[in-house]
C-alpha cells in the first residue's frame, strides 16, 4: 500500500460508524501524520454524531462532542488520500457516483485488513449493538494500523 496524507473513513449518514473509525484510528499512535476525517455518502446538512455512537465513544474515553457529519465531496477523492467504507455498498457507489473516482483509493475496510464481515450499520440498534459496532471497528482499525505504519517502516 502506498503512502497517503489523509484517511477518509466513509459511511451512509457521516454520524455513526464512520466518525467512530475516525475516533478510533486517532487514538493509535500512526508513524508518520496522517490526517483521519469521516464523511457521509448522503449529508443534506450537517449532524452531530448519534447519541447512541457518542455514549459508546465517552464509555471508552474518548470525545467527539464537536463532530458534525460532511458530506463526501469529489475533491476527497484525491490520489494522496485513502478512502474506507464500511460496506462495499457504500465503495461501488463512490465509483458509480463521483466523477474521477476510478483513480481513486476507495476500499472497504474489512476487505482492505482481511477481515471476513462488513462493518454492520447498528442504526437504530440498542446502545448494546453500537457497542458491537465500537468492538468490530476497533480490531479492524488495529489491523487498520499496522498496515499503515507497516508502509511507513
Amino acid at each position: 500500500m502506498k503512502k497517503y496524507s489523509k484517511v477518509i473513513f466513509v459511511c451512509d449518514s457521516g454520524t455513526a460508524r464512520a466518525p467512530m473509525a475516525e475516533a478510533i484510528l486517532k487514538e493509535y499512535p500512526l508513524k508518520s501524520a496522517i490526517a483521519v476525517e469521516s464523511r457521509g455518502l448522503v449529508v443534506l446538512f450537517p449532524e452531530p454524531l448519534n447519541q447512541k455512537a457518542e455514549a459508546v465513544l465517552i464509555s471508552n474515553g474518548i470525545n467527539m462532542e464537536s463532530h458534525m457529519s460532511q458530506q463526501l465531496a469529489p475533491e476527497d477523492l484525491a490520489p494522496e488520500n485513502l478512502i474506507i467504507t464500511m460496506e462495499a455498498l457504500q465503495a461501488q457507489k463512490i465509483q458509480k457516483e463521483f466523477e474521477g473516482a476510478a483513480n481513486a483509493d476507495v476500499y472497504v475496510l474489512t476487505e482492505l485488513v482481511g477481515d471476513e464481515l462488513e462493518i454492520i450499520n447498528p442504526y437504530g440498534g440498542t446502545l448494546q449493538s453500537y457497542g458491537l459496532c465500537y468492538e468490530t471497528l476497533n480490531k479492524s482499525i488495529r489491523k487498520l494500523v499496522n498496515i499503515l505504519n507497516e508502509e511507513d517502516g
